[in-house]
């Protein structure tokens, strides 16, 4: 589905990734790591919202093209992004917001009058049903909580009709029930539809839970790819240098290291 392939991203000349090799076939992928260990940056860099620096993203075995290119445009219709911040239109409904997920398949025209086929406005409406907010269809965005805006912002993906849903921190913003929520929607997203699904989680229980493989990574390298199972204890010790929180709320402890740097 997609190949990384000897993938380099560089900040203002400092390494965020380093040589990333790795291919994400079907299934649910959680990406897990420290803070700044360039989960969102893996992420981006398979969406082109990050320029790369040196090798290659393929999305089944094509390219994804370089920033502003019509490949790179081409390519992002078939992956839905969900964001950890949601980027909803805040002045927008919920069914206009899942709206802009069709905008790729609709006639430019059409696209810059803001004007959806009914078609496009009842597959929104479905949409919004599975996620459990029809009833919030014409609210804006910025009057619906946390974890209903995730909702619409799964929605709004979902209505690329991708082969692909890219998840960035999609829960670290939201309280556990809403969470929970958010993540059942993932998962039947990759077990009722059959979509690769790809999210960046910090909450092993999280991954354990809905995961089918995990991908880890450390100072902007792959540190190892296994399934949940294989998570023990000393294995994400060596990866967080800490036991790493394990449930939603839980702080891992400070090492002597980190107060000496703070």
């Amino acid at each position: 589905m997609i190949d990384i392939k000897h993938l380099h991203v560089n900040y203002r000349g400092k390494p965020a990734l380093q040589d990333v090799t790795v291919h994400l076939g079907s299934g649910f992928t959680a990406i897990i790591g420290p803070s700044g260990a360039g989960k969102s940056t893996l992420m981006r860099s398979i969406n082109g919202l990050v320029p790369i620096t040196d090798g290659d993203v393929l999305l089944e075995g094509h390219s994804i093209g370089k920033p502003g290119s019509a490949a790179l445009r081409a390519q992002q219709r078939h992956m839905g992004m969900v964001f950890q911040q949601f980027n909803l239109v805040r002045r927008l409904s919920a069914l206009d917001n899942v709206l802009l997920g069709c905008l790729g398949r609709q006639p430019q025209l059409l696209g810059a009058l803001g004007l959806a086929p009914k078609a496009d406005r009842a597959f929104a409406m479905h949409l919004l049903d599975r996620v459990g907010l029809a009833e919030h269809a014409w609210k804006r965005a910025d009057q619906l909580s946390g974890g209903q805006q995730q909702r619409v912002g799964i929605a709004r993906a979902l209505a690329q009709q991708p082969r692909v849903i890219l998840a960035d921190e999609p829960i670290s913003a939201l309280d556990p029930k809403s969470s929970e929520q958010v993540m059942h929607i993932l998962r039947s997203i990759h077990e009722d539809d059959g979509l690769t699904v790809i999210a960046n989680l910090h909450f092993l229980d999280t991954v354990r839970q809905y995961a089918t493989r995990v991908v880890a990574l450390k100072a902007g390298q792959l540190v190892f790819d296994t399934t949940p199972d294989a998570l023990t204890r000393e294995l994400t010790r060596e990866l967080y240098d800490h036991d790493p929180p394990a449930v939603q709320g839980a702080e891992p402890p400070v090492s002597v290291n980190q107060l000496a740097s703070a």
